[in-house]
């Protein structure tokens, strides 16, 4: 589905299944909102899906790999052979990212959209390809436009077929040495903020990497002004094949009717320009939680919007979201198993 096409068929929540699923709520057996944020969770998700009683959702996890010629720069306390090491440890099914997606029932999916080593040879890698790395945002754009519309539309293709395959939640996962640089970029060049501002020290990087950092990310800002245009052009400009792909699936799985859960600070890039592509696409992304990564508060607060969780995290892979699902089925389950205040022969505010 082409990009412009997936546009397209992307609308707005229904508000009437929005009522239908607070009037269920008001007349379970607690105080009227007394569940809190589990409650709006549980409404929206209705207003998506348009059933009541919640049906629990088969679950997917994608997690989409790219690199990044930045790394030269001294932004990563790793070097970039690491995002190799890493798809292998998915693939073996021994990284954070699988030991959390069996807690929840989730299956991962791991997809090679540009990485700068190509593992011909490794069984279950879904191989998108689009370039081979992004080029080092510093000295110019990250890729060519038509490289970041084929990256955006992997991941609207991975959305639909998760959707054929019978998923209604699907989450936003990703690896690639120094992809916190391109996606402070992002947020600065989106949000109008001052690198220093949206810039944190990623996979951990000490006093030096950090000044190393907020410098390159405001020379890849002053390098590529020109292009800095509309959204896509952001992307190709100072992004990353693996955001791309993000964007791609937050478009998809919106246009297909189903939920997705947005995982942590580069995972939330690529929300971004998804919600500037088409405003309505906010209506089905679920925010898993709040990274350490400063730019990632500034991003809630300037968007209005405000996550699941917060609890320190700053792994990527999708290991937010998946603690996320859970916490999301629980509200599921509250929504369909409690009592209403008729069945339970309460009058409702005694």
């Amino acid at each position: 589905m082409r990009l412009e096409e997936t546009l397209e068929r992307i609308t707005p929540v229904s508000e009437e299944w929005m009522m239908k699923a607070k009037e269920r709520l008001d007349n379970l057996t607690k105080p009227r909102g007394s569940l809190g944020m589990l409650e709006t969770l549980a409404a929206r998700y209705v207003a998506i899906t348009k059933e009541i009683p919640i049906s629990m959702p088969e679950k997917e996890i994608f997690v989409f790999v790219g690199d990044h010629d930045v790394v030269t720069h001294g932004v990563s306390a790793y070097p970039q052979e690491v995002t190799t090491l890493m798809v292998k440890t998915f693939l073996a099914g021994r990284a954070a990212i699988n030991v959390l997606s069996r807690c929840v029932g989730a299956t991962v999916s791991v997809i090679d959209i540009g990485m700068k080593h190509d593992l011909k040879d490794e069984k279950g890698l879904i191989r998108r390809n689009v370039g081979r790395g992004a080029r080092n945002i510093a000295h110019g754009p990250a890729m060519e436009r038509d490289e970041a519309e084929k990256a955006i539309e992997v991941g609207i293709e991975m959305a639909e077929r998760a959707r054929e395959r019978g998923a209604r939640m699907i989450a936003t996962g990703e690896m690639g040495i120094g992809n916190t640089t391109p996606s402070a970029a992002i947020f600065s060049s989106i949000l109008g903020l001052n690198p220093e501002d949206v810039a944190g020290r990623g996979t951990g990087v000490d006093e030096t990497g950090y000044r190393n950092k907020v410098e390159t990310i405001g020379n890849a800002l002053k390098r590529n002004n020109e292009i800095l245009t509309d959204p896509v052009s952001v992307l190709a400009a100072v992004g990353g094949f693996e955001i791309a792909g993000i964007c791609g699936l937050c478009l998809g799985g919106a246009a297909a009717g189903m939920a997705v859960v947005v995982d942590g600070y580069i995972s939330g890039a690529g929300a971004l320009l998804a919600m500037r592509l088409n405003q309505s696409v906010r209506d089905y992304l679920f925010f898993s939680h709040r990274s350490l990564e400063k730019g990632h508060k500034l991003f809630f607060e300037v968007e209005g919007l405000r996550p699941i969780l917060d609890l320190d995290l700053r792994l990527g892979e999708g290991t937010g979201a998946a603690i996320a699902m859970q916490i999301m089925e629980d509200a599921f389950q509250l929504f369909n198993g409690m009592a209403t205040f008729e069945e339970a022969g309460i009058e409702p505010g005694a």
